[in-house]
């Protein structure tokens, strides 16, 4: 058979084997497979997916995307949903189609989440050369565009011969399966490699079981970590995406409310608890809440679980006031559990962690005054929120109205889905989440136009889910086998980066509800732009005045993005300005969520005022501001950032 065919009938029989609390797992790592087709690829991996195709389809399913980088936001999205257990391969031509990954990857490798790229490559014999498309440097003649995913990858290898795929994929697998070193895996394959025959092993097409790793905590370090918890006055949990992947919500609940420690998450740890349990503090940080903020200044120990401590969750060290702040870091990866100098690192997962400190800290429970800071520290940010819901703006509502009427009409298990601008940081502080699976934001690469395809991604995920409770008769663990609706948020300059794959949504009909919020601009990065001093230069949509050549005083730009869904096949519903737009919007995701599985996308159109902006998280985030200027407003914020610069800690330990 053909290298293309011997990598995707390997790839048909890998399985991830994974245990949570006494329950088995086995499901197929690879579940399909996702391509554009051209040379390089399209003699290869394309006619080896062709022919499995006509064999049996399901050995290895195919996915038409439409673009590139889109397509590998599918796979991460799937990838979360899925708890890693579960990712897509993406097969693409050579030249332009495989650096347009290149985003995608940084993106999967930032998130610490898996995805198989399979980008192909110039000849290997050098037969034709050079190619098409083909990249030259006088000083290496080995280096191809491929090459830019080394450090953009958790592996990279380039297949020049027929055998050398055996270890590149046994050692690519090891690595997307690695809790602590998962990421973009990527295996570069010559576009004549791809179809070349050769004689293949028949133990490398059989099947294998990749079992996920989850280590156990020291015993020592448990001690050390208990002792340190017990001598704490006012400790404070910082919950990341590690407690989701491990499968340790529970056990987090246990432990917080056996101790009475708060937890405040970070953006890939909402859903770690529900917004209105006893000890939740939300989110923590620059777009935090502020009674996460208001006991992380005083906090003596933090007890970081599964976080990489961005600096969005620090507030770029400055959210931690107490002097003698320590940190307890359990992650599963080193890299993160030795972080901000840390003298009680916990290399383990996060759920077994917790079973062990659950049990060593029997008895234990901090002050009543600890507590009672909590509850008042809550009920001061839940106004806070309550009063941003409320509908006060019209005819165009601030943001805050839209994501509180979108947060009503959803239900618990539904998915909300976002990735850049003002939104994330909004959603972030104020998102009043109830199930672990029900908030997904792409927060540490922030890519704008991860939303609809990585919502597409989930929505997928979710559609299998609903399949495989059904199957076996069982419930996705809220009681219910029904598809979880996932409602995508977007901004009118995210959703112009990367909208192309609403059609792959109505080629498959697959029902994603978007929210398209039209503010004529970026609205995030104004505010920032206005904050720093730079009066919202360069980031809004208007026409140019040529006399200044300025883009920000012009007549707004006559572009109509709900017909331009609607040109693309999707069903639009138009949300005009007025006194009912907040209501009118609540029923039109209702609408959308009452609308059968399989019709298609769902696009809700609906405009706001950019310059309403959310509640403060009593925070801040390091961004430098120019030390000299002729403006007025940017020698007023580099006065501001200064005062900011005095609070920042150099370190912490």
């Amino acid at each position: 058979m053909t290298v293309a065919q011997a990598v995707v009938e390997y790839l048909s029989k890998q399985y991830t084997v994974d245990s949570v609390n006494g329950v088995d797992y086995r499901e197929r790592l690879i579940p399909g497979t996702f391509g554009i087709f051209g040379h390089g690829n399209v003699a290869g991996v394309g006619q080896a997916l062709k022919q499995y195709q006509q064999l049996d389809p399901a050995i290895m399913p195919y996915y038409q995307g439409r673009n590139e980088q889109a397509q590998v936001h599918q796979a991460v999205g799937y990838a979360r949903h899925t708890r890693r257990r579960q990712t897509y391969a993406i097969s693409t031509s050579i030249g332009p189609g495989s650096s347009n990954l290149l985003t995608g990857a940084a993106l999967a490798t930032t998130n610490r989440l898996p995805v198989l790229l399979l980008p192909s490559d110039t000849f290997a014999t050098r037969a034709a050369d050079p190619v098409l498309q083909q990249l030259e440097q006088p000083y290496a003649y080995d280096i191809t565009v491929n090459d830019a995913f080394r450090p953009l990858s958790k592996f990279f290898d380039r297949v020049n011969r027929p055998e050398q795929l055996f270890s590149a994929f046994h050692h690519g697998l090891r690595v997307l399966t690695d809790p602590a070193e998962t990421g973009a895996v990527t295996i570069s394959l010559p576009q004549d490699v791809q179809a070349e025959a050769f004689d293949v092993p028949e133990e490398f097409l059989a099947e294998r079981d990749w079992r996920i790793r989850r280590p156990d905590a020291d015993d020592d370090d448990i001690t050390r970590a208990a002792a340190a918890i017990r001598a704490a006055k006012r400790p404070l949990i910082i919950a990341g995406g590690g407690v989701l992947y491990a499968y340790a919500n529970d056990e987090l609940a246990k432990f917080a409310e056996l101790t009475g420690i708060p937890v405040g998450n970070t953006q890939a740890g909402v859903g770690v608890l529900p917004w209105d349990h006893q000890f939740s503090l939300g989110a923590i940080g620059s777009t935090g809440t502020t009674a996460a903020n208001a006991i992380a200044a005083e906090a003596d120990l933090i007890i970081g679980i599964g976080t990489r401590y961005e600096d969005f969750t620090t507030a770029s060290r400055t959210a931690f006031q107490n002097p003698n702040v320590k940190f307890i870091n359990i992650n599963v990866a080193a890299i993160d559990a030795y972080k901000h100098g840390t003298t009680l690192p916990i290399v383990a997962d996060a759920r077994k962690a917790l079973v062990k400190l659950n049990a060593a800290l029997g008895g234990y429970r901090v002050g009543a005054d600890l507590e009672q800071k909590i509850a008042a520290e809550k009920e001061r940010w839940d106004a806070t929120v309550d009063a941003a819901f409320d509908t006060r703006y019209t005819p165009l509502p601030a943001q805050n109205e839209i994501i509180g009427a979108t947060s009503r009409a959803m239900d618990a298990r539904d998915v909300v889905i976002c990735a850049a601008g003002s939104l994330p940081g909004d959603l972030h502080k104020m998102w009043r989440v109830r199930n672990p699976f029900g908030y997904h934001v792409e927060y540490a690469y922030s890519c704008m136009g991860y939303e609809i395809p990585g919502g597409l991604g989930v929505k997928r995920a979710a559609l299998a889910e609903a399949a495989s409770t059904t199957a076996d008769g069982g419930t996705d663990g809220t009681g219910s086998t029904g598809v979880r609706d996932v409602v995508v948020m977007v901004g009118d300059g995210s959703y112009l980066m990367m909208h192309t794959e609403l059609v792959t949504a109505v080629a498959e009909r697959i029902k994603l509800i978007v929210v398209l919020i039209q503010n004529h601009g970026y609205a995030s990065i104004g505010s920032l732009s206005e904050s720093l001093g730079s009066q919202r230069f360069g980031t809004q949509y208007r026409a140019l005045n040529k006399d200044q050549h300025s883009f920000d005083d012009g007549e707004t730009l006559p572009v109509d993005l709900a017909l331009n869904a609607e040109s693309l096949g999707v069903r639009v519903i138009r949300i005009e300005p007025g006194e009912k737009v907040v209501a009118e919007l609540e029923q039109a995701i209702r609408d959308a969520k009452a609308a059968p599985e399989g019709t298609g996308p769902i696009l809700i159109h609906v405009e706001s005022d950019p310059l309403l902006d959310a509640p403060s998280s009593e925070s801040w985030w390091d961004v430098p501001v120019s030390q000299v200027s002729e403006l007025e407003t940017t020698r007023q914020a580099f006065q501001t950032y200064t005062d900011h610069k005095n609070r920042q800690r150099k370190l912490l330990g």
